[in-house]
């Protein structure tokens, strides 16, 4: 990750039976049996860059950062970055399926990623940047697949790389890297403007 631009938004697309903007407002029915809280897990690059826009929204009650999906036991920062692990930097979301649908946590996954790119999310080049969905549960797949079929349909983009795997072992990273955006302002703003991230993804999404 090449260190640490502009507040972090989200874009919205108009993809089929989702609205970004009324995240709190519209919702599927929820399942009077689920439980409380609900895990979502999401790779897209970068996790400095993840964790804002999934922390400010209502329902969701806790966001870490860390690394999964690999062959590496308890993997460091370093192990990670420098490849050959497996693993993907990726953000485990704790969220209240009452309050948030995991339809709108997709929509604001979608948003902060560029999905047609293949092993890289803007400046950081590797599979340890790669963008994929983890589901937890045979619902959470089939949503998943959905969400990305009706992207693909909306021809906002040409091809989509995000693969849609089972969730793994979620390995929470260093201390120092929770919450990076709030602890280190400056580095983490400098970051994504010389990554150009906030730039690809009004390019993107609009």
């Amino acid at each position: 990750m090449i260190f640490a631009t502009l507040s972090l938004n989200s874009y919205a697309l108009s993809i089929p039976t989702m609205s970004l903007n009324n995240h709190s407002k519209e919702k599927l029915m929820p399942n009077k049996n689920q439980s409380k809280t609900q895990k979502a897990t999401f790779a897209g690059g970068c996790f400095w860059c993840m964790q804002q826009p999934f922390d400010k929204l209502s329902g969701v009650t806790n966001v870490t950062v860390g690394y999964t999906a690999g062959h590496t036991k308890n993997p460091t920062y370093e192990q990670v970055s420098s490849g050959g692990t497996g693993h993907s930097e990726a953000i485990e979301v704790i969220y209240d399926p009452l309050i948030i649908s995991y339809e709108e946590l997709l929509e604001v996954f979608w948003h902060n990623i560029d999905p047609t790119v293949k092993d890289r999310q803007f400046c950081d080049i590797g599979d340890q940047y790669r963008s994929e969905l983890y589901f937890h549960n045979a619902e959470q797949k089939q949503v998943a697949l959905a969400s990305r079929k009706a992207l693909l349909e909306s021809k906002k983009l040409n091809n989509i790389e995000t693969n849609i795997t089972q969730a793994a072992m979620f390995y929470p990273a260093e201390e120092y890297h929770q919450d990076y955006y709030k602890k280190n302002p400056v580095r983490y703003k400098f970051y994504k403007y010389n990554c150009g991230r906030e730039k690809k993804l009004k390019q993107i999404w609009g």
